[in-house]
């Protein structure tokens, strides 16, 4: 078998490695033109890199192409498609045991690693992958019948996802990566993608408060099961699922403990508390010990709502995973003292006046503006009203030094930019990163 691997990096080099120990022969197709690539493999690199793919029997598609892009290469076969796969779809393919998938807009890794600290504390054999930064190919021959696997799990893996998890999470959904889809509505299509076959025995936990969450999860023929975190003193009006009511949390009519014995800052970490747990239940048995264990020593992702230090009576806090304004929002929101936020980057065609509303109406001190929206950011903001503005710069010792004197002791110094990372920044990682060396180095 002739196997084309399309784009050879983490996904790219897990996949080839795979359909080579299988015995098929492979060839990169990459549009890096100096790429390095194994000897077992041919290379079909630069520009054209897609063109001709007819020839192979096999195309692996890495989570970052899109599907049309590979169409419009090779116009002469319309059918081009129906030779895709993807790294996702084979290890559902092979998988011998059950498959917990997530996907959201927001709340991904932290509800994925929340769900597999649980099933280990309570003594399964689990494994962690996808989205997250594991391919599940490279452990694959290590799943076994009596396993669970929890998958993160993006739009860019789901858009051609042909299979059904034993349990889906429909976490909250809101417009992102309009850079790559075609309309809002195509990026939603591909979050039913992993609902849409499961059959009665499956399972679906969705955000009941989220409307698209609501209508994304109602394409599975399974077992529905909600999860609902309303605003603070607001009773829920339907106690099924995994919900808070005032200060503590339920699973159905059981109560798991206390907001306040919850590590994870913010209240949309409640929603990714609920999720979890109600994924889980059934396969632990109602385990409250085991939960509240992991809810206690779980403190957070990195580049999540991450504590940096304390300096001077102001703490660093590095929210770089938040690229969207829905989770610059909740990072905003978790915190009560006043805060120094800094927005802005590259401009993904999202609107942002959900989360220049939350900067006026919230006690924010400075906001720090940077990057290619800072334009729009710093109209929508003046049109407002507001103008305690400060242009950050270029470089994160620059943006870092103008959040420093703006804030005062006892403040907060926020990176949560609404924005992902490119122009300034290689990925949210590396901002991240060179906050933290920056803000550690003071």
């Amino acid at each position: 078998m002739n196997v084309a691997i399309l784009g050879y990096a983490v996904d790219g080099i897990s996949a080839a490695n795979y359909w080579h120990k299988k015995g098929a022969n492979i060839s990169i197709c990459d549009q890096n033109a100096d790429l390095e690539i194994p000897e077992y493999a041919t290379a079909k690199l630069g520009s054209e890199y897609l063109i001709n793919l007819d020839q192979f029997d096999l195309l692996v598609r890495t989570p970052g192409l899109f599907p049309g892009d590979i169409l419009a290469a090779n116009p002469e076969n319309p059918n081009i498609l129906d030779k895709v796969t993807t790294g996702i779809n084979e290890f559902f393919a092979q998988c011998p045991a059950p498959i917990i998938g997530v996907t959201g807009t927001k709340g991904k890794g932290t509800t994925c690693t929340l769900i597999y600290k649980i099933l280990e504390n309570a003594g399964k054999k689990v494994f962690l992958g996808g989205n997250i930064g594991n391919s599940p190919l490279d452990f694959i021959s290590d799943v076994t019948p009596d396993s669970w696997v929890i998958l993160e799990l993006s739009n860019f893996q789901l858009i051609d996802f042909k299979y059904a998890p034993k349990i889906g999470v429909c976490l909250m959904l809101a417009p992102e990566h309009q850079d790559w889809h075609e309309t809002v509505e195509q990026y939603y299509d591909t979050k039913k993608n992993l609902f849409a076959n499961q059959n009665q025995d499956g399972i679906t936990v969705y955000n009941s408060l989220n409307e698209i969450s609501k209508r994304v999860a109602s394409t599975s023929r399974g077992h529905l099961i909600p999860y609902f975190v309303p605003e603070e003193n607001v009773s829920p009006e339907i106690k099924t699922g995994s919900y808070v009511e005032g200060e503590s949390i339920f699973m159905q009519e059981t109560k798991i403990c206390d907001t306040k014995d919850v590590t994870l800052l913010g209240r949309h970490n409640l929603e990714n508390v609920c999720a979890a747990i109600a994924a889980v239940w059934q396969i632990i048995d109602g385990d409250i010990e085991t939960i509240v264990k992991v809810l206690h020593d779980f403190s957070g992702m990195e580049h999540r709502i991450e504590f940096v230090r304390e300096l001077d009576n102001i703490k660093y806090y590095n929210d770089s995973f938040a690229t969207t304004p829905e989770a610059t929002i909740a990072a905003i929101k978790a915190f009560d003292q006043p805060k120094v936020v800094i927005l802005g980057g590259h401009d993904k065609g999202i609107p942002f006046f959900d989360v220049v509303d939350e900067v006026v109406r919230s006690n924010i001190r400075r906001a720090i503006i940077i990057g290619d929206t800072g334009e729009k950011f710093i109209e929508l903001l003046v049109k407002r009203g507001f103008d305690k503005i400060t242009l950050g710069g270029n470089t994160m010792t620059e943006i870092v030094e103008a959040a420093k004197n703006a804030a005062e002791p006892g403040d907060v110094i926020l990176l949560s930019t609404a924005c992902a990372s490119f122009g300034l920044f290689k990925n949210y990682k590396d901002r991240g990163n060179q906050f933290k060396e920056v803000v550690n180095s003071l």
